[in-house]
This record gives structure tokens, sequence and C-alpha cells, in this order.
């Protein structure tokens, strides 16, 4: 797939960007693999077509999980928001193997590769679900999430408050947003709501965002 638009779903006129976020993919499969290697996590991970960052891994999920504070210690509820095949959500699991780790997409084929490439990673704390099966009393401790950009500024909207409403009291969201896809008014608008939130770099057009529970501060 390499050189063609599919290979690259975050481009606007790219096919498979119609169909990372829909439920079922309409795409034919062609399944692959890609490569993972940070300094302290390296993973082989199944994918495929009509998933998002099919034919590599995306570079602002690498940005996220290179240059983000470290996961907090201890038994902690930490939700992936928007998983995919399982980057973000298999490395969490490996650095916080004391936590438990969702890992949330609407994409049926996403859930799918995920849940092999937990297994086959030989994690067992990564539970795979679609949103509508999280569950209603669950408080989020974290979130961690390269959020899907492309479904519309207010189905974005809707999609993060719900998730933001869940943390904890002294919970933390951590996103990486692309500077031309509207990571700066989207931190503007996090504001807005009452999401007090912190740029933690910029790199490479990529903004790292934290945000924090509705009416705290930061501490550190």
């Amino acid at each position: 797939m390499s050189g063609t638009d599919e290979a690259h779903p975050d481009r606007p006129d790219g096919p498979v960007a119609a169909h990372y976020f829909d439920p079922v993919p309409t795409t034919g499969s062609a399944p692959s693999t890609v490569e993972l290697h940070l300094p302290d996590v390296s993973l082989r991970l199944a994918t495929d077509t009509g998933v998002f960052s099919g034919s590599s891994v995306d570079v602002g999920t690498k940005i996220l999980l290179a240059d983000s504070p470290p996961v907090r210690s201890g038994s902690r509820t930490i939700v992936d928001v928007g998983c995919g095949y399982g980057p973000i959500a298999l490395t969490l699991a490996k650095r916080a193997p004391e936590a438990t780790i969702w890992a949330v997409d609407v994409n049926r084929r996403a859930r799918e590769l995920c849940t092999a490439n937990a297994v086959a990673a030989g994690v067992a704390n990564v539970t795979v679900i679609a949103p509508e099966d999280f569950p209603d009393d669950l408080v989020i401790d974290e979130i961690w999430s390269n959020p899907p950009i492309r479904i519309g500024k207010p189905a974005l909207h809707g999609l993060l408050t719900t998730w933001l409403d869940r943390l904890g009291d002294d919970g933390v969201a951590r996103f990486v947003v692309q500077k031309h896809l509207g990571a700066d008014s989207l931190s503007s608008w996090l504001e807005a709501q009452g999401w007090p939130t912190t740029r933690l770099s910029s790199k490479r057009t990529y903004r790292l965002l934290e945000v924090t529970a509705r009416g705290l501060t930061r501490t550190d």
C-alpha cells in the first residue's frame, strides 16, 4: 500500500479516511503487519485496511507514547479512546501491568485486530470493547488518545465530552492532535468547557495536550 492515499488515512482525500471510524469497514481486507519501536517497548502488530493508519504506526501516536509523562503507578483504570489495532493500549499495558486498560473503538475490524494483538503480545490486562459496552459506573483515571479528528467537529466534541466527563477527581487525559487539523482550536474549546488544558509539547506539527477533570488545576 506504500505510496498510495490508502496508506495515509489521515489525508482528507484518502479513501480509508472515510472508513476507519465506521462500525463495519466497507473496504476489502488485506492483512499485514507493522512494527512499533520505543525505548522501552517493541511491538509487532497485525493490521489491515479499513482501520486508522493501517500501513504504519501514525507519527502522532508515536509522539503521544514517547513524549507523554509516565503512566501513574498502581491499579488504575486507563482508557484508549479510538484504539485502532492497539499500539497505544498495548504499550500502556506493558508499561503499567497493574492497570486495567480498556481499548475502545467503534470499528469492529479494529477491535478484532487489537484483541489478536494483545494475545500475541502476551498482555492480559487489556479489554477491547465497543464504546456502548463500557461499564456505566466505571470511573476513569487516565484517557490516552490520538482522537478521530476526521469525524467532524460536532461529533468529536460529543465524543470527548462523553469520555472526559467520566474522569475521576484526579483524572487526566492525554491527546495528540495535528496543528493543521485544529489542535489549537480544540485546546481552546476544551478550556472553554471547563477542562484545564496544557500543551505539553509541540513536535513535527503535532500538539501534545494534557487535560484534567473539570474544576481541577495542575499541581506539578
